[in-house]
């Protein structure tokens, strides 16, 4: 006997993401005003570097209006991003007496909001999230998109879900705080956008890529609304990565691979910028871009201050191993997505963006580097 269960759904996860300076008081009036409906007990997630900048206060407005609120803190850093400090996190949420009633709030860069937007789609079964960003990367990449996840000591972001905020908050007045090499990083994935879908953008930064460090209003207000519109355009076909989605993943094959080996000591945005020069050398070989334009890609990296090349201390065979832990591997194959020239990506045919490539091509790129 069979007994059929109808379970279709419409659903809807559109969601607002507003650009703007000193957002807290924004983010407490949205709240307020019924963002997350009727919740009244909050998680204030973040890391040790942000919590005395931002998420303290966040946290202390809430309380001030009359909700339940607690931060729980992280130790700052990629290494902070595993199952055992999203155990850490829900362990202290279920201390602190929080169940399903709740909503994380995820204040800091793409760790904070990774791991926090991965525990909101876990922690009793599900409970909504907020993302208030406070860094560039977090802004081009992380905080967008609804991809959440874990790294694990064999790769990145193999362990996760998709999981939609019910609002992003970008932060542009936290761009004042962060270290240079911080702003460095988050300019790998606007660097990223530009290539694989806006050659408006990247002629832009071309322009002026020494006026973000001087956190440039017009300049960053402009950045981060093209890194949203690019980002936006992919993920509304795409949500969960079936095809046209893999076209984010610029860069990263090799990009991941290196931040791992690196043991970290690499930025995500410095290995991001390594993969992105490593595909360009290979696209060229295979016809995909010019040398006068993998020249513009190599120069705008060199200027935004991100390496070009991969660094002396990283085994290249160990980082050759480690590219096969990519997420678009398949059947023990390696694939890369390509730039086609700048502004465009390559399709294979039938919503295919990525192309198997034999392990010496890659390997030989990679020697050259």
């Amino acid at each position: 006997m069979t007994f059929n269960c109808q379970l279709k759904k419409v659903i809807d996860d559109s969601y607002d993401i507003e650009i703007g300076y000193s957002l807290e008081k924004q983010l407490l009036d949205d709240i307020s005003g019924g963002l997350v409906g009727s919740i009244k007990r909050f998680a204030v997630v973040t890391d040790s570097n942000v919590r005395a900048l931002y998420a303290d206060k966040i946290n202390d407005m809430l309380i001030d209006a009359g909700f339940i609120s607690n931060v729980i803190e992280f130790k700052a850093g990629e290494k902070s991003k595993t199952r055992a400090v999203k155990e850490y996190v829900e362990d202290k949420m279920l201390e602190l007496g929080y169940r399903r009633d709740c909503c994380i709030i995820a204040v800091g860069g793409g760790v904070v909001s990774d791991l926090s937007g991965f525990t909101a789609g876990t922690f009793g079964r599900g409970v909504p999230f907020i993302n208030y960003t406070t860094t560039l990367l977090a802004a081009a990449d992380a905080s967008i998109g609804g991809k959440t996840a874990v790294d694990t000591p064999l790769a990145t972001n193999l362990i996760g879900l998709f999981n939609q905020p019910k609002k992003v908050y970008i932060d542009l007045t936290a761009w004042k705080t962060l270290e240079k090499r911080e702003l460095i990083s988050g300019l790998a994935e606007t660097i990223k956008h530009g290539c694989l879908g806006d050659i408006e953008l990247f002629e832009y930064l071309e322009k002026n890529i020494e006026r973000v460090f001087d956190i440039d209003p017009e300049v960053c207000e402009f950045i981060s609304r093209h890194n949203c519109e690019v980002k936006y355009k992919v993920v509304m076909q795409d949500e969960r990565e079936s095809g046209l989605r893999e076209i984010l993943n610029l860069g990263h094959t090799v990009g991941r691979a290196i931040e791992t080996v690196s043991d970290y000591r690499l930025t995500h945005g410095e290995a991001v910028s390594i993969g992105l020069v490593a595909q360009a050398l290979l696209g060229e070989e295979l016809g995909f871009i010019s040398h006068e334009n993998v020249k513009r890609v190599l120069s705008l990296c060199s200027r935004a201050g991100l390496p070009v090349a991969v660094p002396e201390y990283i085994d290249r065979s160990e980082l050759i191993k480690k590219l096969y832990t990519d997420k678009k591997v398949r059947d023990g194959k390696l694939r890369f997505v390509f730039q086609n020239e700048i502004g465009d990506m390559v399709c294979f045919g039938d919503n295919n963006y990525g192309l198997e490539i034999e392990e010496y091509r890659i390997a030989a790129i990679i020697e050259k580097m």
